[in-house]
């Protein structure tokens, strides 16, 4: 549904609050499609096109790889308000995470596992601003070294990578942030916080294999939360 633009019949979900001015690449995925269509058309769905791209972009970068299921139909329709209400806010603490996995089936291991996602990628200053210039779960010359780049007014869409010691490795590298009171996003730190997901995020930490099964196995599993299939969808 991401990959839709705005209609007559509905507003799509590239303009979310979670996306606007964030999600980007939509342009890789067309290409791919059409190179892939003019090869065997209408055979593989933008679906599962953005399914293996995850995969190969992780491995590409260093990462696990897994086996991705394949047989996605892609929807006819994408909806602004579920994007809104649907993806974790930054700003979200450890329960509301926690139920917002929860709410789609995968549990609080999955939540900690998939955050690691966040060991590549970058985010908007206007998502963490109020983490580097207000919270005390924070390392100090961390956030100095953020704030060069991050105004406590303007700039909001200036780019601070994710994982600040190898921003392009696929690694654990984000877990010992965490650690060390370097999660960028509030929700990133909220893992590792004094709560239940401690102990998670230290075995990540110490130990990079026992992240990348897990990892592995949790995008199989997010990436069958209710697929179309058969008839639904095209």
């Amino acid at each position: 549904s991401i990959l839709l633009d705005d209609n007559s019949t509905f507003t799509g979900e590239k303009t979310a609050l979670p996306n606007a001015n964030s999600v980007r690449g939509f342009d890789v995925i067309d290409t791919i499609k059409t190179q892939v269509e003019a090869a065997c058309s209408g055979v593989v769905s933008c679906a599962d096109i953005l399914a293996i791209v995850a995969r190969d972009s992780v491995v590409q970068l260093g990462g696990p790889t897994w086996t991705v299921l394949l047989g996605r139909r892609d929807s006819a329709t994408a909806s602004l308000s579920a994007a809104n209400n649907n993806i974790p806010s930054p700003v979200s603490n450890l329960s509301a995470l926690i139920s917002s996995f929860t709410a789609h089936g995968l549990s609080t291991k999955d939540l900690v596992a998939l955050s690691g996602g966040h060991t590549i990628g970058q985010a908007r200053c206007t998502t963490f601003r109020a983490r580097i210039y207000n919270e005390s779960n924070i390392d100090t010359s961390f956030a100095t070294s953020v704030k060069s780049s991050c105004p406590s007014a303007g700039g909001d869409n200036t780019l601070s990578p994710l994982d600040l010691a190898t921003p392009t490795t696929f690694d654990n590298k984000y877990y010992t942030d965490l650690g060390n009171r370097k999660g960028l996003l509030h929700s990133d730190q909220q893992l590792f916080s004094g709560g239940s997901t401690n102990s998670q995020v230290t075995t990540y930490s110490a130990n990079q294999n026992t992240f990348f099964t897990d990892f592995a196995a949790a995008m199989v599993k997010m990436g069958n939360i209710s697929p179309l299939t058969g008839t639904s969808g095209q």
